[in-house]
């Protein structure tokens, strides 16, 4: 289970005006800008909790909601979105191209260093099963 700050993290990174709150508008542009796309269908089914607006209760919510066949969907497609490359390892270069997407530009040698913190065997990548220790 994700720790509050971890949480709070998620809220900022989507929060682009800083109301402490995610519109629709603000969700859609940061998924767009990591390569996924927010279908009319799935936006109407996060509920906006009535005001159309997504807070960090809404996003604890999201993230410990569903059973385990769907997190562990919604693990693979996060895993996919840093694979970039197809390998079905996270790589250096990987990670740097996708925080660039996410406007968090980090150095090749500053991805090597975040990977090697959760590479539990060492090989200089991270398998989907490290990445899934990782996020738990």
């Amino acid at each position: 289970m994700m720790r509050s700050e971890e949480y709070k993290r998620i809220l900022r990174c989507f929060d682009k005006d800083g109301d402490g709150k995610i519109s629709a508008w603000e969700l859609r542009h940061r998924l767009g800008r990591m390569g996924g796309e927010l279908m009319l269908n799935e936006e109407e089914a996060l509920g906006w909790n009535g005001n159309g607006l997504l807070d960090l209760e809404d996003v604890i919510e999201l993230m410990e909601g569903g059973g385990e066949e769907e997190k562990m969907k919604d693990l693979r497609e996060a895993f996919e979105m840093y694979d970039g490359e197809g390998s079905g390892f996270i790589t250096p270069q990987g990670l740097n191209k996708m925080l660039t997407k996410l406007g968090e530009s980090k150095s090749i040698d500053e991805c090597m260093v975040m990977i090697k913190h959760f590479d539990i065997n060492g090989d200089g990548v991270i398998s989907f099963d490290e990445f899934r220790v990782m996020m738990q």
